[in-house]
C-alpha cells in the first residue's frame, strides 16, 4: 500500500514537471521587458515560422489576440489550408507566466495542456515580433503588415539565428519586400 502510495505521488510529480517544462523559457532567450500586453493585442501576419504538425500546409496565417473576461488572453490562429480548400482556424487561450511586464506567456489550444509563447524580439512600435515556444524547435516570426519590407525581416531572421535557430529551417509564409 505504502509503495503505491509513493508511486501515485511521483506519477503526479512528473506529469507537474512535464508539463511545467512545455512553458519554461529556452536556454538562451530572455523574453522581453518592459512588454505591454494592451500594444500586443490584435491582429498580427505569420511572415516565417518554422515547420510542425499543426501548421502544417497553411498558407496565409493570422494571430489575433484579445483579452479574456477572466484575465488571460484569448489566442485565434487562423490560415488557409490549400489542399482541403478551406480556412483552417484554432481558438486558445493564453496567460502570462509571471510578471504582465515581461512577454513570456504559457498557451493553451488542448484543454489543461500548455505550451510557451516567448517574446524574444519586439520592436519599440509593436510592429515585428520574434517568438520562441518552449524549446528553440518551436519559433515564429510576426508582422503586422502582411508583408514587411525584407531590412525589417532580416533583423528578425538574424536575431533567431543569434538564438541559435537555423536561417535554413525556416518556412516563409509571407514574402518579405
Amino acid at each position: 500500500m505504502r509503495l503505491r502510495y509513493w508511486l501515485t505521488r511521483a506519477t503526479a510529480l512528473l506529469g507537474v514537471f512535464l508539463l511545467n517544462g512545455c512553458t519554461q523559457v529556452p536556454e538562451g532567450v530572455t523574453p522581453v521587458s518592459p512588454f505591454q500586453l494592451q500594444s500586443y493585442l490584435g491582429r498580427w501576419y505569420e511572415v516565417a515560422r518554422l515547420d510542425h504538425s499543426f501548421e502544417k500546409g497553411l498558407t496565409e496565417v493570422t494571430a489575433t489576440y484579445s483579452r479574456r473576461e477572466d484575465g488571460g488572453v484569448k489566442v485565434i490562429n487562423r490560415g488557409w489550408n490549400n489542399e482541403k480548400n478551406k480556412w483552417k482556424e484554432a481558438i486558445g487561450k493564453a496567460y502570462f507566466l509571471g510578471s504582465e511586464n515581461v512577454g513570456s506567456l504559457k498557451v493553451s489550444f488542448f484543454g489543461p495542456f500548455y505550451g510557451g509563447y516567448h517574446i524574444a524580439k519586439l520592436d519599440s512600435d509593436y510592429q515585428m515580433a520574434l517568438i520562441v515556444g518552449p524549446s528553440k524547435d518551436y519559433a515564429w516570426i510576426l508582422s503586422r503588415q502582411k508583408h514587411p519590407t525584407q531590412t525589417q525581416c532580416d533583423v528578425y531572421f538574424k536575431a533567431a539565428q543569434q538564438l541559435g535557430i537555423n536561417q535554413e529551417q525556416w518556412i516563409q509564409v509571407q514574402p518579405c519586400r
